[in-house]
């Protein structure tokens, strides 16, 4: 890639975001990729991944876990620790890293891997008219109590939205779905 923002193939994209996944595995509880990769767009212009780092520590002469492997990517933003880093990969592909609350897993998959029009006219708008409120990474009910949505299927079933596979995620108009 010549630039950040040029756009590869699917097959190729994937290779580099299974290559990142297999690094960061051994150091999280949990870790997908999402975006445009799970949605199975023939072009990728950026890798997302979303994760639950096991503790770790990323002061500079102690740094464990998920900090060593990420802090040899270039960063774009976002100092570890946090709840996002962007950073750049070797192959020139921008990474946009999610580590959100853990009790929020599924909402962030599913709102990370979009697109972004479909998760806020289906899942923003369904949120919403279901009498839910995003704020701090959960979904908070009327009394302002967060609710535990570990996959993405209860955040559907929270929502009364039937289920929509990944690669369906796409913004088309009108009523969905």
């Amino acid at each position: 890639m010549s630039a950040a923002t040029d756009r590869i193939p699917l097959a190729q994209a994937q290779a580099i975001a299974d290559e990142v996944v297999a690094q960061l595995r051994p150091h999280c509880e949990q870790i997908d990729i999402a975006g445009s990769i799970r949605r199975r767009r023939p072009t990728i212009g950026d890798i997302e991944i979303v994760c639950i780092p096991k503790p770790y520590d990323a002061t500079p002469l102690f740094r464990t876990g998920l900090a060593l492997v990420v802090e040899q990517w270039e960063k774009v933003k976002g100092e570890l620790p946090c709840k996002y880093s962007q950073r750049l990969l070797p192959s020139g592909m921008k990474l946009d890293l999610f580590m959100p609350d853990p009790r929020g897993y599924g909402l962030a998959l599913a709102i990370r891997t979009g697109s972004a029009e479909w998760s806020h006219h289906v899942l923003a708008a369904g949120w919403v008219k279901a009498g839910f409120r995003s704020e701090g990474g959960l979904l908070r009910d009327l009394r302002g109590q967060g609710v535990r949505l570990r996959t993405e299927r209860a955040v559907f079933d929270l929502i009364g939205l039937p289920w929509v596979p990944p690669e369906e995620r796409e913004w088309k108009g009108g009523v969905q779905p």
